[in-house]
């Protein structure tokens, strides 16, 4: 099938992580379509703004999709691009996810300060995290550490490690990964959270050639997984 469309309107968050993976997209998409090309808005949503509220009680919310969601459906843009752990429950009405990329590597890392080793963390250490499964995990390897909230982007997040507010932050292995940063990190066992280091790209609903557009990359197709993250 030939595509007519090139030039495909894109909006997404504005950090360094979210621009990583709209090029991860495109350039995959471009193994099978090299002439696409993606023109960008960048957009900041509620939860890049508001950095007070915990993320404890606002998984599969709208908190880092809503304002990309609007852009969307007002007609500003044909598709987004999003961290498909952040995906509400369900989208708004008229939207829907047309590829899920296979990612990158699904597991938490625990980052530690430049230079420290896990027998650095003394007795009582604070760590930075936002998640009750993350702080779950490392009650369970360390039931002494103390785990307090962070925000912000991934640079940020580190700043805060690096002056010393923390002693270590726990992120996404596949953030690291993308941003190419080399930090001193341990694999927290246990399973991540579902989706973790895989993108979603969302289309309107009626919007047929999108949806042939990115099969290519959907791994909803090729390996029959679902937008759970589970196999049938």
């Amino acid at each position: 099938m030939s595509f007519s469309t090139k030039i495909l309107s894109v909006a997404a968050r504005g950090s360094l992580l979210a621009k990583a993976q709209v090029e991860e997209v495109l350039l995959e998409l471009q193994i099978v379509h090299p002439d696409v090309r993606f023109q960008m808005t960048y957009v900041n949503t509620t939860g890049d703004l508001d950095l007070t509220t915990s993320l404890r009680s606002l998984e599969k919310t709208d908190f880092f999709t809503k304002e990309i969601e609007e852009v969307q459906l007002q007609g500003q843009c044909q598709l987004s691009i999003h961290s498909a752990k952040d995906l509400p429950a369900s989208l708004q009405r008229g939207l829907v996810v047309v590829a899920l990329t296979r990612g990158v590597d699904p597991a938490d890392a625990l980052v530690l300060a430049k230079g420290k080793t896990l027998a650095d963390l003394q007795e009582g250490a604070r760590i930075g995290t936002s998640s009750l499964r993350r702080e779950e995990a490392l009650k369970e390897w360390r039931a002494d550490l103390v785990c307090s909230d962070i925000r912000g982007t991934i640079e940020s997040r580190l700043e805060q490690l690096d002056r010393g507010d923390f002693d270590g932050v726990v992120m996404a292995e596949a953030a690291l990964i993308r941003l190419k940063l080399e930090r001193p990190r341990w694999i927290l066992p246990g399973k991540a959270a579902p989706l973790q280091g895989q993108i979603a790209v969302v289309a309107l609903e009626n919007d047929e050639e999108c949806k042939q557009l990115f099969q290519c990359i959907d791994v909803r197709v090729h390996e029959n997984v679902s937008l759970s993250g589970n196999r049938p």
